[in-house]
C-alpha cells in the first residue's frame, strides 16, 4: 500500500517542515517582504500554501533575508523567491491590482540561501 505525503497546514512549525522535507517531498519557498525591513515565509506547495510559523502559531517574522537563509539552508532548501506584499499608492491613495500567486513567484526576486 503506497502512502501519501502528509498535507502541510496553513501554518507550519520548522520542525514539521523539517520532516515534511525529509521524505522527500518539495516546495518553493517565497520571502514576502513586508514594510519596515520584515519578511515572512510562506511555502507553496502541491496542495497550496503555508506560512512558517512558531509554536503558537503566528507568522515568524525576520528582520533579514540572511535569518531565511540560516533558519532553511540547513533544511536542504537552497533558494526561494523574494517577493512584495500588495500594498496601496501611497502617494495617491489607489489600491494595487491584486496578483495571482503565480504572476508573483514568477515577478519576483531569487534569492540564494547562503550563509557564510
Amino acid at each position: 500500500m503506497q502512502m501519501t505525503p502528509p498535507l502541510l497546514g496553513e501554518g507550519v512549525s520548522v520542525e514539521t517542515l523539517r520532516r515534511w522535507l525529509a521524505e522527500g517531498n518539495t516546495l518553493t519557498v517565497e520571502i514576502q517582504t513586508l514594510d519596515q525591513g520584515l519578511y515572512l515565509v510562506r511555502l507553496h506547495h502541491a496542495d497550496g500554501i503555508s506560512r512558517l510559523v512558531d509554536e503558537d502559531g503566528q507568522s515568524l517574522r525576520f528582520t533579514g533575508t540572511q535569518w531565511v537563509s540560516r533558519l532553511l539552508l540547513p533544511l536542504g532548501l537552497t533558494h526561494g523567491v523574494q517577493t512584495w506584499a500588495e500594498v496601496q499608492d501611497e502617494m495617491i491613495g489607489l489600491p494595487t491590482t491584486p496578483v495571482d500567486n503565480a504572476s508573483l513567484l514568477a515577478h519576483g526576486t531569487r534569492v540564494a540561501f547562503k550563509t557564510l
